[in-house]
């Protein structure tokens, strides 16, 4: 079986990291949040991997050949216009196949047991099986219609009326026949091919209940770094073994002050922190320096700017 995974956004939500990064290779506790996918990909035995890119495409291309994943082989989809969820994933139906496949967004931190979500898929009959996940939040992510074991609406689009605690994770098992809703052009999957296959055969869902974080707006980055319950910690282990990466709030190559105050915050590769500053409950991307004295608090840094979270969750109520 192969895998999805979709990489190819602009990150509009997380600039201005993303004007520097793409999307998919945004530090999360020093992991770039595509090795993550990854990682749960090959614990599921999945070791063809199809990634489309199109935002710093040459980037994620050169990081992921320069980390040397054992026995992971990812093809590459560059799309010199993007074409969004549905025709980037259409563009790549010859490369996929005539069979079953996993698909996957890159920007989520999950412990998604895939083996169980493919029993899931098998037993079902169906042509597509949507990975759900139940939060009190699901409004504000858009929740999924359900009736019975099957999605029939998101975001009430379909006028179904149908609302749910339950919203979509970005993970699904498909059938080669979601093609025969799809196009090369510009669209959402959502709105091609889900909704062909809510009305050609049906699609299921699994739910999952354990760990789903969506990084992709800077409030949800910058608490997922702070990693306050330990649960992105604890999938330290099982990455090392498929990626040889995992998690860790401090990277063993960044130049910290002996008397620098640091709590709860995330120091990336090559950071330089200098004498008696303070960081707190902050995060600070590969290769920022912190002059001597300074003080950083609740804030997400990259070389080129400061994002003061108070800033961006008062903007955000207003």
């Amino acid at each position: 079986m192969k895998a999805f995974i979709l990489a190819a956004g602009l990150g509009t939500r997380l600039r201005p990291l993303t004007s520097h990064i793409p999307k998919p290779l945004i530090p999360v506790l020093n992991v770039p949040s595509l090795f993550y996918t990854v990682s749960l990909l090959k614990q599921a035995g999945i070791s063809e991997i199809i990634c489309n890119i199109h935002h710093h495409a040459d980037r994620i291309r050169s990081e992921i050949e320069e980390t040397h994943l054992p026995g992971v082989r990812i093809t590459f989809s560059e799309e010199p216009t993007i074409l969004g969820t549905g025709g980037g994933l259409k563009k790549c139906e010859k490369l996929i196949g005539d069979e079953d496949f996993i698909l996957v967004n890159s920007d989520i931190i999950t412990d998604i047991d895939f083996t169980t979500l493919l029993r899931c898929h098998a037993e079902s009959g169906r042509p597509g099986t949507l990975t759900l996940y139940a939060t009190p939040d699901a409004a504000s992510f858009r929740s999924v219609g359900v009736d019975g074991a099957l999605v029939r609406d998101f975001a009430n689009r379909r006028h179904t009326g149908l609302r749910s605690s339950l919203l979509y994770t970005g993970t699904a098992v498909l059938s080669p026949t979601i093609f025969r809703f799809m196009t090369t052009e510009h669209s959402s999957i959502v709105d091609t091919g889900f909704t062909g296959l809510i009305d050609h055969g049906g699609l299921g869902f699994y739910e999952h209940k354990g760990l789903w974080m969506d990084i992709g707006t800077m409030p949800r980055y910058w608490q997922a770094n702070l990693d306050r319950t330990g649960v992105i910690g604890n999938l330290a282990e099982s990455m090392r073994l498929t990626t040889g990466l995992f998690p860790h709030a401090i990277s063993s190559d960044a130049i910290v002050s002996q008397d620098a105050d640091i709590s709860g915050s995330v120091i990336g590769s090559g950071c330089r922190i200098g004498a008696e500053s303070v960081i707190r409950n902050s995060v600070l991307l590969p290769g920022v320096e912190i002059k001597p004295g300074s003080v950083i608090i609740n804030s997400v840094l990259d070389p080129y700017s400061v994002t003061v979270m108070e800033d961006v969750q008062q903007q955000e109520r207003h």
